[in-house]
C-alpha cells in the first residue's frame, strides 16, 4: 500500500454532489469549511494485498460473532452496560438469527503485515456512500482500467435479496434520525433503500421519529404496520427510549436491522472479550476493561456511544482528550496504537462486512491522533487490470 499524490478532476465539487456526498464540506471551529472529499491524493493496493485484507476482515467478523456468543452464555451483559431487563431480548435476538446486513472494522494497517482492530462499528456504520459509490465513480474517471476493492453496492443489493426471500411482508421501512444535521444519515439511508428496492422490494424511507406505537405494534406515519425496519439508529439510544422495551418485546411483530445482539459487537467491551477470547492473536490489540493493568501507552475508550466519540489517550506522562463529549459509562483500554502516518497525515481503513463477507474498503486520513470529525475521506485503487 501507498499513498499518492493526485490530480482533482475538474468540476469535481459538482460531480460528486450530484452523485449524493451532499456532506462534502465540513465546518471549523473558526466558521470556516473544509473539504471531507480529498481527490488530491490516493492509496494504492497491491491485490495479494487486497485478498489477505480481505480475509482478516472475515476472521475478525468470524471472531467478533464468536465473542458475542460467549457473552451471552456467561451472561456478561452487565460489563457492557445493557440493562437487565434487555438481556434475555438480546440472548433471543442471537439464538433466532434474524436478519443482519452490515458493519465496518475500522483498522490500523500501514501496509506492513498484519492489521490492528481499533473497533467494531457493528450497528450504524456510517461513509457508505463514499465508500460505495463516490469512489467507484472516481476510479471510472481517473483509473479506468484499474480495479477498486469495492464490491459494496452488488453486495448490499445481494443482501437485501436474501433478507427478502425470507419476508413474508415484502415492505421494509428505512429510518434515519432527523435531529442528525449534516446530512449524512439520511443519505446513507437513502443509499440503503435504493439498494432494498433494486433487490425487489417495497420501500418506505421516513424518520425513525415518524414511528409510532398503537399500543400492539409500531406503524408508520400513514398507519401501516412497521414489519422489517432497517434503522440508522443505534440501539443504545432505543433502550433508554420509552419504546425500546416494547420494542424488544417478544411478541412485538417487528423485525429490526440491525438485531438487538448487533449491541454486543459495537460495545467498545467486545475489544476486551476479543482479547480474552484469543489473547495474543496478530490482528488484536491488548484490551482490558478493569484498568490499563500493566500499559503505560493506553486509549481509554467510552463503552457506548456511535463512532467518532471522544477517546483519552495516554502515552507515558502525556494524555490527550479527544474533542467530543468523554461520557461516565464505563471504558475499554486499549492498547494505543499511533495511526499509520502518510505525509503528516493520520490514516484509519475501514475494512466493510456485508452479510458476513469482506465487501471494501474506505480511508480516511486526520491530522489528528485519532479519526475524529474532522477527517477527510480518500479515494482507492488496486494496482492491478480490473478483472473481467
Amino acid at each position: 500500500m501507498r499513498r499518492e499524490a493526485a490530480t482533482p478532476r475538474p468540476g469535481w465539487e459538482a460531480t460528486i454532489l450530484e452523485q449524493g456526498l451532499v456532506y462534502a464540506t465540513t465546518e471549523l471551529p473558526d466558521g470556516d469549511t473544509m473539504s471531507y472529499w480529498d481527490e488530491t491524493a490516493a492509496y494504492a493496493f497491491d491485490l495479494a494485498e487486497v485478498l489477505r485484507l480481505e480475509e482478516a476482515t472475515e476472521e475478525l467478523h468470524r471472531m467478533s460473532v464468536a465473542a458475542a456468543e460467549h457473552i451471552v452464555a456467561r451472561n456478561r451483559y452487565a460489563e457492557f452496560g445493557i440493562p437487565a431487563w434487555a438481556a434475555e431480548a438480546v440472548a433471543r435476538s442471537l439464538r433466532e438469527q434474524p436478519p443482519t446486513l452490515y458493519g465496518r472494522f475500522d483498522l490500523a494497517y500501514d501496509g506492513s503485515w498484519p492489521p490492528k482492530l481499533l473497533e467494531y462499528n457493528a450497528d450504524t456504520p456510517t461513509s457508505l456512500v463514499e465508500a460505495s459509490i463516490i469512489q467507484w465513480y472516481w476510479l471510472e474517471g481517473t483509473h479506468p482500467d484499474a480495479d477498486q476493492w469495492n464490491s459494496l453496492h452488488e453486495r448490499l443489493v445481494g443482501a437485501w435479496a436474501r433478507i427478502g426471500a425470507g419476508l413474508h411482508d415484502r415492505r421494509v421501512h428505512v429510518c434515519w434520525s432527523n435531529e442528525e444535521e449534516s446530512g449524512e444519515d439520511q443519505i446513507t439511508a437513502g443509499y440503503l433503500a435504493e439498494t432494498a428496492r433494486q433487490a425487489g422490494l417495497d420501500v418506505t424511507l421516513l424518520p425513525i421519529q415518524h414511528i409510532g406505537w398503537d399500543g400492539r405494534r409500531f406503524v408508520d406515519a400513514e398507519d401501516r404496520p412497521v414489519t422489517t425496519c432497517f434503522k440508522l439508529y443505534p440501539w443504545e439510544w432505543m433502550l433508554a427510549e420509552p419504546y425500546g422495551p416494547p420494542a424488544l418485546e417478544p411478541g412485538t411483530p417487528t423485525t429490526w436491522i440491525e438485531p438487538a445482539w448487533k449491541l454486543l459487537l459495537s460495545n467498545k467491551a467486545l475489544l476486551a472479550v476479543l482479547w480474552e477470547l484469543y489473547p495474543g492473536h496478530e490482528y488484536l490489540l491488548p484490551a482490558y476493561l478493569d484498568s490499563p493493568r500493566q500499559m503505560t501507552e493506553y486509549v481509554a475508550k467510552p463503552l457506548l456511544g456511535r463512532e467518532g466519540g471522544s477517546v483519552r489517550i495516554v502515552t507515558g506522562d502525556t494524555e490527550f482528550t479527544s474533542p467530543g463529549i468523554y461520557g461516565d459509562e464505563g471504558y475499554c483500554y486499549q492498547e494505543f496504537r499511533a495511526l499509520p502516518e502518510f505525509a503528516g497525515n493520520h490514516m484509519v481503513l475501514g475494512s466493510w462486512i456485508v452479510d458476513g463477507e469482506s465487501a471494501g474498503v474506505g480511508i480516511r486520513e486526520s491530522e489528528s491522533l485519532v479519526t475524529d470529525g474532522y477527517a477527510r475521506f480518500l479515494p482507492h485503487y488496486i494496482d492491478a487490470p480490473r478483472a473481467c
